[in-house]
């Protein structure tokens, strides 16, 4: 291998290299991201699971309502 040569492979794994460490930097950043996503949806999660629970709960407080005020048609 000439010098010449050697010299063109070494200035093409350098610029090979640069293009990985961008893509690892890129790489690191969208990781960050995605772990805050994934804290971001698990809060909602809890959030919507709490609002079922009150759902449900008002659910069984307003069915209690409607016995006491006979409201509702017996069960057959």
């Amino acid at each position: 291998m000439t010098d010449e040569t050697a010299s063109l492979v070494l200035e093409h794994l350098r610029a090979i290299r640069a293009d990985i460490a961008i893509i690892k930097s890129d790489v690191r950043g969208v990781q960050t991201e995605q772990a805050a996503m994934r804290l971001e949806l698990r809060a909602l999660t809890l959030r919507v699971d709490h609002v079922v629970e009150e759902i449900a709960d008002t659910k069984v407080r307003l069915d209690r309502i409607e016995r006491r005020l006979e409201l509702t048609e017996p069960a057959e």
